[in-house]
């Protein structure tokens, strides 16, 4: 039986990880889960660390700094590996990617390398999000689908599963962009790998608890890095 590795990265979600823990686990027995936590000073670590006292499935990684999402994924990744892990999925600790949504990952990964959450399949699918937001997202990712070529509506989402053999082979550890950037440049790679993909329409929530990590910094990340691959790629650099 594959074991399906949760990869959750979190910074003060100490309301939001109690509550998505027992709602992940309870959609297939395969899953475990992997919360990656960065010294949250609202004590998420030690929830984290409660509920795998008692559950063999659910592990904590503790990073020493909060040093961005891009770090916690490569951390959480690799660890979740290192355990063994046949299928990996990445996802929000806000319930922004719905956990019943894995039971479709699981279905269609069946089939494919990378099953990926879209918010753009079908229209826009983002609720309560500010207008203003929502059409910085979305010709965000239109931008970067023309410097890049990706065959991919949503570049910038980072609800997906993979397979392992798939994750090892894209380099994922070289990656040292952050936020959005880190997604593109994986999707980049996965596509380079020659993935079968396939994109699934979800309805992507805002957090109604805690306070989001997106800032400028991380928003213009992505502007340069769509450019930054085609370079890198002509160079042979990647």
């Amino acid at each position: 039986m594959s074991r399906v590795f949760v990869v959750i990265p979190t910074f003060n979600e100490v309301e939001n990880l109690p509550l998505l823990i027992p709602e992940v686990l309870a959609q297939d027995e395969r899953i475990e889960i992997l919360v990656v936590d960065d010294r949250s000073p609202d004590g998420t670590g030690k929830v984290a660390d409660e509920f795998a006292a008692k559950d063999p499935r659910v592990h904590v990684l503790h990073r020493e700094r909060k040093s961005g999402l891009g770090g916690a994924y490569r951390a959480g990744l690799r660890k979740a590996l290192d355990l063994g892990a046949d299928l990996l999925v990445t996802m929000d600790c806000d319930f922004s990617h719905p956990p019943e949504t894995l039971k479709i990952f699981l279905e269609e990964i069946e089939d494919h390398d990378v099953v990926m959450g879209s918010r753009y399949i079908h229209g826009i699918t983002v609720v309560n999000w500010p207008i203003e937001r929502i059409l910085i997202s979305y010709y965000g990712n239109v931008y970067v689908r023309w410097f890049t070529g990706l065959p991919i509506r949503d570049t910038t989402g980072g609800f997906r599963i993979v397979r392992r053999a798939l994750l090892e082979q894209a380099g994922f550890e070289r990656i040292h962009a952050d936020g959005y950037a880190f997604q593109i440049e994986l999707n980049y790679r996965f596509v380079r790998c020659g993935a079968r993909f396939k994109e699934i329409p979800f309805f992507f929530l805002d957090r109604t608890r805690g306070e989001s990590k997106l800032n400028l910094r991380i928003a213009l990340e992505a502007l340069w890095v769509a450019p930054w691959l085609r370079i890198a790629d002509w160079l042979g650099r990647l």
